[in-house]
């Protein structure tokens, strides 16, 4: 993931290293974030959240790849 120290992104490109994914991420300014939130990406590629509205994709998505990572 690249750095966002800002929070204005309002889409993260993410991979299966990244997971478990959590909102804020370690890479955003968490001072006057929401609180931690995990989202299930694993099995649809795709995950928002739902305090803020930031969109993840799960750039290599594997369909086929369910469980561990």
């Amino acid at each position: 993931m690249s750095e966002n120290s800002t929070n204005s992104k309002t889409h993260y490109d993410v991979t299966y290293k990244d997971l478990p994914l959590h909102c804020p991420t370690p890479d955003m300014s968490i001072w006057n974030s929401h609180p931690r939130v995990f989202l299930p990406i694993e099995k649809t590629g795709h995950a928002k959240c739902p305090y803020c509205g930031a969109e993840y994709t799960l750039t290599d998505f594997d369909p086929s790849h369910i469980g561990g990572h």
